[in-house]
């Protein structure tokens, strides 16, 4: 058996995952790290969370997954109303905050108020992203980014599935 050395573009994908590896251990995953570090108003053990939550619920709001871009229906949701934290009942979003941001995911650009709402810094995916929990209950709710509409040029992409939404 005879060495081969690593071309130039492993070489460098190799080191380069090796010095960030550290780094997004240390960073954490989201909202599970998040939660070990405080207490929220509301608070159930992960097994009550599992028994309340149907399996969809409990991978996006407690284990901080993903649904698949336009399978919510709250996507295409145009009444008003109020979209609330499936895990808590925490009112989060107004239907007058809603836009189509194309994609594929429920748009807001601003929280009911401030307080409905937290944040923290997501590198699962190996840079920083801004995560949006309920503030209530710690759920993973999505993320924001900087490329929304007026007035706070912000947008907060939802999972459907951590959201119910009650009609006005």
């Amino acid at each position: 058996m005879t060495f081969t050395p690593p071309n130039r573009r492993t070489f460098v994908a190799g080191t380069a995952i090796a010095a960030l590896a550290p780094f997004v251990a240390a960073c954490g995953g989201g909202v599970t790290e998040l939660r070990k570090e405080k207490q929220f108003r509301v608070s159930k053990s992960e097994a009550h969370w599992r028994r309340e939550l149907t399996k969809a619920e409990y991978r996006v709001l407690r284990d901080a997954g993903t649904e698949r871009a336009y399978s919510s229906p709250l996507d295409k949701e145009k009444r008003r109303g109020t979209f609330a934290c499936a895990g808590c009942g925490n009112p989060i979003y107004s239907s007058a905050h809603k836009y189509d941001s194309g994609t594929g995911w429920p748009s807001f650009y601003k929280p009911i108020d401030q307080d409905a709402v937290g944040t923290s810094t997501d590198y699962k995916i190996g840079y920083p992203r801004t995560e949006v929990h309920c503030a209530d209950c710690g759920g993973h709710l999505g993320h924001i980014f900087g490329d929304g509409p007026r007035p706070t040029g912000k947008r907060h992409c939802i999972n459907g599935v951590a959201l119910d939404f009650i009609p006005a």
